[in-house]
Order: structure tokens, then sequence, then C-alpha cells
């Protein structure tokens, strides 16, 4: 992409455009006698050891510094956005401060916070897992500075030239850096689906800012070519809002003030030197870490043979063996990591990320048990929970909410542990058989899909595969890019679903005017006058409608539309685009523009009402009870019950469920009123915050807002009573885990709740009537002939054994000759277990054994000495007798058809011996 990158800074500052010798690529500069870019590799770092800004910052200083720069420039300071982005569902976590504002502010359906606006977003990216703890300079957790300006059409704000001086302005006047050291490098941007030129702000061979000009989309296959530009080997065209999306490394930039060997050091240090001191690390020559932090700026490490490259290259700078550096550098390498790893966990928790086997869940738990497998690799046997409330510590003073939530944070942590301890003690076994398993076919190396899917199915890190398999001789090899592989797939943006599948084709009802929703303006309206508009197979389209169609978990309203005064069933209500359908049962009644009189069945649709409503209720009690972190996973409304879903990453107690049921029920007795408000998205978001999006991602510039007042506050499309007290009692009838971190609660409510209660009274009722006691007496006389019944079942064993050992006295007397073979053969009383037992004491090597009861059940017995199955004699029995059975060769058993038969089947099996 060729663009004229020239700002007005460039041309009026006496900056020069020179090409890199070494890479190519052009950049700006004010040294006229500078050569390279300052890009690594093209340039080293030159600011370890010696600083490149004069004063040394905190991470809150630099982060203060640099939004109030922008605040005093005419931005808006916007708060961070979590990190587990409820606004949208196609990323599982935010990896830069842009996604914020991802679709709905670039599209023009939601309006920005602020414009221009600057924020500081914590960002976390996987794709260098592998990396974090090694290079020095890599992160899981990082927090994108940033000021951002939307140019939406005929709106313009500012672009290039502003972008580049204030950056400039930034960090040459507030900070204080050399500007003859910075340069501004010229490289195209692309990622998300858009692209534009971007910029690189390099200071002392560190990249410190990127600054983007986002004006292009990709390419509809039906584009103008004429529009059609080329980025990256894909083609865009301009998209119609030009985004100025820049990113400032907050920890990039901490470091540059600091200097020290790596960027871990001058951030993460409060974790960082108690691991150290834990450990009982010796301090290593400086110098050590400095070129490993030098010489890793250079290149990606992207497998082994990039490690073993540095590794050398470290050794021959300082002067020692490739051994001696690895024995080292090492332990830091793992501190260095656990800490990041940590801080991530941090966010992620607290944003209410509850780890688990999918989606951002799977990376949550990726971390947890990549961090505890470091620490055992140093030999800690501190808990990770303690790392992490180092950090909430730390970080609680600028983020309060980790303070409020470290009970919960802390809880699931050790949940995990715990969790993870049983995975590896299981998972030894499961190993060993899998090696096992390849022994048998001669191979002598556990293949990688193996090690993937002992990660993915079972949780056990390769490292623990490999310590477990090279102890029965099998030889593993890890990939140093494992995580990054694995992190790559749970990745891989969750796929955007089809366009739903509507009921009939969106092109017939396209042309209509969206159908006015009575159900909203008068949710207790139970008759409508209406029109016909279309006729569509046997779906009808009214100007107007108090049914509800079927979404958000609430079923569609069922009743009749009267026509030319017959009343015809509405069976289905849905929504296609703004278009509301009903499915009638005699369409050819309706012609269009006839006037038609809707009634709904009222006790379905109150009962979804409560239902809906006692929802809200519910998921208010819940997160009082149980914490912050529940979010609503899914619900689903009928007339008899509901279930509502929750992200929880543990089982609830019956304590906790009484307590949920208890504040629920006060809620609804303090009558509290329920309103509902259309709100802008932006407005929506700012004033509630993203706990709006309970129930998932709402489209739309427009939201419906559903507010309890003082209890639950959430965006949804559904029906709803005024008021907590019409919902009448609510009931949970039970809860069941139905996916890793996720609880299901099926629950009652109104008169739903009634019927059940009053269900359950019965059954007390005829139990307490069965036992002949009142019903408050009905569990402690349950338990009494429960005790008694165990116990005159361990006395009926006894009398068996008693029985059996007659029934055997008794047999034993009825042995015939038959040929060589001893027989026994005899129809008893007794059951299958008794028939058994007999039977074993019965067999001996050359006799063998018929025993059948008049239920039909019978058992064969061989001697060992007998070339003759029993399986193949219970063939006789039943080729007599009908039915079926089989077994061992020595015992078979089973069951025939025709007891009468008996005696001619033990004839038939004695014929066969002779």
């Amino acid at each position: 992409m060729s663009m004229d990158m020239t700002t007005r800074m460039f041309k009026e500052e006496g900056w020069m455009r020179k090409q890199c010798p070494k890479c190519g690529k052009y950049f700006w500069t004010l040294d006229p006698d500078r050569e390279t870019c300052g890009d690594p590799p093209c340039d080293e770092y030159q600011f370890i050891g010696k600083p490149g800004i004069p004063k040394k910052y905190t991470l809150d200083e630099m982060r203060e510094k640099f939004l109030s720069f922008f605040e005093r420039k005419g931005h808006g300071r916007v708060k961070r956005y979590p990190v587990l982005p409820r606004w949208r569902d196609d990323v599982l976590l935010v990896g830069a401060s842009i996604m914020d504002f991802q679709p709905w502010v670039i599209s023009g359906e939601a309006d920005p916070p602020a414009n221009p606006l600057t924020i500081s977003q914590p960002s976390i990216r996987f794709t260098d897992i592998d990396n974090v703890g090694i290079t020095g300079r890599h992160f899981t957790i990082f927090e994108m500075m940033a000021h951002h300006a939307f140019n939406y059409p005929g709106k313009p704000i500012y672009w290039m030239d502003e972008t580049v001086e204030l950056a400039f302005e930034f960090f040459t006047k507030e900070l204080k850096m050399k500007p003859e050291d910075i340069t501004f490098k010229e490289n195209p941007w692309a990622g998300g689906g858009n692209a534009g030129p971007a910029f690189e702000v390099l200071y002392r061979g560190l990249e410190v800012a990127t600054l983007v000009f986002m004006q292009y989309k990709k390419a509809p296959a039906d584009a103008d070519p004429s529009q059609v530009v080329e980025i990256k080997g894909d083609y865009y065209v301009p998209m119609e809002t030009k985004v100025v999306d820049t990113g400032y490394g907050l920890e990039r930039l901490v470091w540059m003030s600091h200097g020290t060997p790596t960027a871990y050091d001058a951030v993460l240090g409060y974790v960082v030197e108690p691991l150290k001191k834990m450990a009982g690390i010796e301090r290593i020559d400086e110098r050590i870490l400095m070129e490993n932090s030098r010489l890793a700026g250079m290149f990606d490490i992207e497998d082994m043979g990039d490690l073993r490259y540095l590794r050398e290259q470290v050794a021959k700078r300082v002067g020692i063996s490739v051994e001696e550096l690895e024995k080292a550098v090492r332990p830091y390498e793992l501190i260095y990591a656990i800490a990041d790893h940590t801080k991530a966990l941090t966010f992620m928790l607290a944003d209410g990320v509850i780890p688990s086997n999918v989606k951002a869940g799977y990376l949550a738990r990726l971390l947890i048990r990549k961090s505890i497998r470091h620490l055992r690799e140093l030999g800690l046997e501190i808990p990770l929970a303690e790392i992490v409330a180092m950090h909430i510590n730390e970080l609680s003073p600028t983020f309060p909410e980790f303070k409020e939530m470290e009970g919960v944070i802390l809880d699931i942590i050790n949940v995990e542990e715990k969790r993870y301890a049983e995975t590896l003690r299981r998972g030894s076994d499961l190993v060993k058989r899998e090696v096992a398993k390849l022994k048998k076919k001669g191979i002598n190396e556990l293949p990688l899909e193996k090690l993937i899917l002992f990660y993915e199915s079972h949780g056990l890190t390769p490292e623990i595969v490999a310590e477990v398999a090279e102890k029965e001789g099998i030889k593993v090899h890890i990939p140093d890019n494992f995580y990054t592989l694995v992190a790559k797939e749970a990745e891989k943006q969750t796929e955007k679903k089809d366009v739903a599948e509507y009921v009939v084709d969106f092109e017939l009802v396209k042309d209509l005017p969206d159908t006015r929703t009575l159900y909203y303006e008068d949710p207790f309206m139970k008759e409508f006058d209406a029109k016909v508009l279309k006729v569509i197979d046997d779906w009808v389209v009214l100007d107007q409608t108090a049914f509800y169609p079927e979404g958000g978990g609430q079923p569609y309203d069922t009743g009749v539309l009267e026509v030319n005064g017959e009343e015809v069933k509405v069976t289905n209500v849905q929504k296609v685009g703004k278009v509301i359908l009903h499915k009638v049962e005699k369409p050819e009644l309706f012609k269009e523009g006839t006037e038609v009189h809707g009634r709904l069945d009222w006790d379905r649709r109150i009962q979804h009402m409560r239902h809906h409503t006692g929802t809200h209720v519910l998921m208010g009690a819940l997160v009082r009870v149980l914490g912050k972190h529940v979010w609503q996973a899914g619900s689903q409304l009928s007339t008899d019950w509901a279930r509502l879903d929750i992200s929880h990453y543990k089982r609830i107690t019956e304590e906790e469920l009484r307590e949920i049921e208890r504040l629920a029920n006060r809620v609804v007795m303090e009558n509290r009123p329920v309103k509902w408000e259309w709100l802008p998205r932006t407005e929506a978001e700012m004033k509630y915050g993203f706990r709006l999006y309970q129930g998932g991602v709402v489209p739309g510039r427009i939201i419906r807002i559903l507010n309890i007042k003082d209890w639950d506050v959430q965006a949804c499309g559904g029906t709803h009573l005024p008021n907590t007290g019409l919902i009448g009692p609510i009931k949970i009838l039970r809860t069941e885990r139905i996916q890793d971190g996720v609880e299901r609660i099926i629950f009652a409510a109104g008169e739903a709740a009634i019927n059940w209660m009053q269900e359950t009274e019965r059954l007390l009722k005829r139990t307490a009537e069965i036992f002949r006691v009142p019903p408050e007496k009905v569990p402690e006389t349950a338990e009494r002939f429960f005790n008694e019944w165990k116990e005159a079942r361990k006395e009926v064993e006894k009398l068996r054994k008693e029985l059996a050992k007659l029934l055997v006295y008794e047999l034993q007397e009825k042995v015939e000759k038959v040929g060589n073979v001893e027989f026994i053969g005899a129809v008893v009383e007794g059951t299958i277990d008794d028939l058994r037992e007999a039977a074993n004491r019965l067999r001996k090597e050359n006799r063998v054994v018929v025993l059948m009861t008049r239920e039909g059940h019978f058992v064969v017995a061989v001697g060992d000495n007998l070339d003759i199955k029993a399986g193949e004699l219970a063939k006789v029995v039943t080729s007599v007798a009908g039915g079926g059975g089989g077994g061992r060769k020595e015992l078979a058993q089973g069951r025939i058809k025709n007891p009468l038969k008996a005696e001619d089947a033990i004839a038939e099996v004695k014929k066969r011996l002779g």
C-alpha cells in the first residue's frame, strides 16, 4: 500500500524520511546521521542499564501522566472495560483498547462514551505465552494506553497530523525523551477485519507506541474494483468512519524509565522479589539478564532452536557455558512467568471468568495450571492463592473491585488447585495405561496429538505426562510453543452464528412496516384489535399485536384471533426482523385489510411473566449470596417451571440455596417497583455497567432496560410485571451441574410454586399415613424403618447362607453317574444368588451341576477337568425351555421362558453328557 504519510510536523519541523538498509522499511527521524529505523533486529536496546526517561515512574504514575495529558488536550477520560468482553460474542478476551468500541461504536450503532477519548485498557493475549519470562519484554497481560478519535461522516475530530504531534509532545515534553532518538516507522496495520496506514514509534530500540489510522474494512465479494486496496495480502475498501486507533505500552514506558534488565523487574517487583526470597535464589550477575533481554529483543523466539541460539549468544557475550547460563536464568524465567500469569488471572477472575474446559474459562485454567507447574519446578510449596493475594494487595488502590472480590477470587484459585491435584492423581494412571498400549504396538515415543489430548481432556500438562511416561520408558517430545498451540485453539474466534433460521423468508416481510408491540406498551393487555397486513402460508402478519413472539428464553403466547365472527387458534408467534408473525389453524379465513380481534391465553402469559420477572429477582439474590462472579449463562421459561443457568465454580450448598430463596421471597414481599425504559446503548452502559448483558449480547442502537429497584438491572426484551409482589412465592426445586463452571437452578414462581408445594405436602401426608405417624415424625420414623430393614436384610442374608448350606447338603445326596461324569440336576427353592452359591459349593473337578427354580432362573456349573463349557450347556437348557443365558467356561446362568419344562431341560443336559 503506497500512501503519503508526510504529516504537518514532519514537513514543518525538519524531519527526514529515510529507508532502513536492514529491513527496507521507511521511517522518519530528526537525526541526519541515523541510518537504521530503530526497531529490533535493525537496532539493539540502548536503555538497559541507562534509562531513556530521566525520571523513574511507577505504573500508576505513568498511567496518570498519560491520561491527564490527553485530558488536558480535550479527550474524555474513560474507565477501563472488563477483560471479558460482555458486549460482544466474537472474541474471548479483550486484547486491545479498540476492542472496547467494536463493533457498536465503530459501526455507528452506539455513540462513543467521549469523542475523542483516552483510556488505559488492561489487555490479555495468549499469542506469546511461551515467550513470557524468557525475553524480558513479553507479557500475557499488559495495559494498552490509548487515545481514540472516531471521525464519523461529516463529523471530523482529528487525523494523522494531530495524532503524530500529540504522541511527539507527550514523549518529549511530558516524559522528556530525547527528540533525536525517536523514530516514526511506516508499517501498515491489519487486524480484526480492519486495516490502515500506521506508524510504530520507536525509542532507543524499543517500540513504545503504535499509531494506527483505521480507514479500511475487508472488501465484500461485490466491491467496486476502483475502491479496493491491498494491505498485507488482503483486500480492503474504505470505511465510512475513520478511526484513530493508538496503543502506548504502559509497562514498556515504565521499563524505559527504570532501565532494569527486564520489564518484569520494573513492573512486577512486588511479586518477583518475595518469590526470589522464598525460592532462595542466589543473585546472579545482572549483566547476564541484561544481555539476555538485549539479545532476546532482536528476534522472536518461535521454537527450541531459537532459544538455544539465544542461550549460546548470551553465554558467549558474558563468557560462561550454556549449561551455567541455563542454570542461572531458569529460576528467574519461572518467577517472571508466575508473576505475569497470576496478574492476568487476577484481572480475569475479578471480571467474572470462571475456570472451565471451554472458552475464556479454559484460558484461565491454563494459566492456573502452568503457574502451579512453575512453582513445582522451583520447589516452592506455597498455595497459588498467596501469590494472587499479593496482586490484589498491590493493585486494589487502582482497581478497588479486586478487594471487593478478594474472597471469591482466592476461593476459586484454591478450588482449582485442589482439582488439579486430584487430576494429577488420576492422570498418572491414565498415562501409564496409554504407555502400556504404545509399548505393545512397539512405539517408543508419545505422539503429539496424545499430548494435546491429555492436556485438553484430562488437564495433564505435557511436563507431567513426560515425567510419568519417561519413568515407564517412553520418550516424550514437548514442542516449545505447546501452550501457544492450545491457547490458539481455544482463542479461535467464536464462530459468528449464521443468520437465524426464519419461519418465513426475510425477503417476504422486508417491505412490511415494523409490527407495533402492544405487549410492551401494556404488558397486561389481554385483548386487542388489529388489521391483517399479509398472509404467508399459515402465518398472519398484523399491524399491531399483544401476542409475545418467542425470544430471550420466553416462549411465545397462544390464544385466538376472531375473524368475521369465527374464533381461530393462534398456535405459534415468531419474529422475523421487526415483523411479528402469528401461526393460525385456518389461514384461509384471513385476507389483507381484514379487521381481527385478538385474545391471549392469559393463564399461560401471566405465568411466563411471573417466571421472567422471578428470574431477575433470583439473579439478584444469587449475586448477593454467591458473589459478583455469578453471571447468567442462559434461561428458559415454561408455565410450570423455569430454569436459570449461572456461571459458578462449585456446587451450591443447601444453606446457600435456602438463603437465596429467602432473599428472593423477601424482595417479592417488599413489592419493589419494576421499571423498563429504552436507552441508547452507550448511555445505558455508562449508567449501569456491563452487568446489563446478563442474557447475552443485545443488538441495536437503542436497548430495552429492565430495572428492579436497587436489586437487578438487565437489558431484556421479555414481558414483565410492574412490581415484584405480583410474582407470588418463589420456590427453588433443585440444582444440577450441567457443565464445568455452570450450575442450573430449576425454580417455580406464583401458581406453579403453589402447585409444587401442594404436591410435596400431599406426598408427605401420604407417607405419614403409610407410617401411621404425624408428618413431623416422618423423618425419624423413616430412619427407624430403614435401620430395621437393614438389620432384617442382614438377618435374611444369614438365613439364606444357612439355607444354601442345607440345600448343598441335600443335593449332595442326589449325585448320579452319567458315563464318567458326576451329575446333579434339580429344581429347587431360592433366588439366583442362592443357586449360584450352591452351584459353586457343589462344583467339583469331574462334576456338572444344573439347578433351576420354579420362577425360571437357572445356573450351570462345570468342573475343571471336563472338556465342556457351562455356556454350551446353558444353550441346551434354553433350546428346550426357551429364554436365554450365558457365562464363563465353568459357570453360566440365565432364565427360561417356560418353567414347566424345567425337568425336561435337566433331562436333556443329562442326555448330552451320556
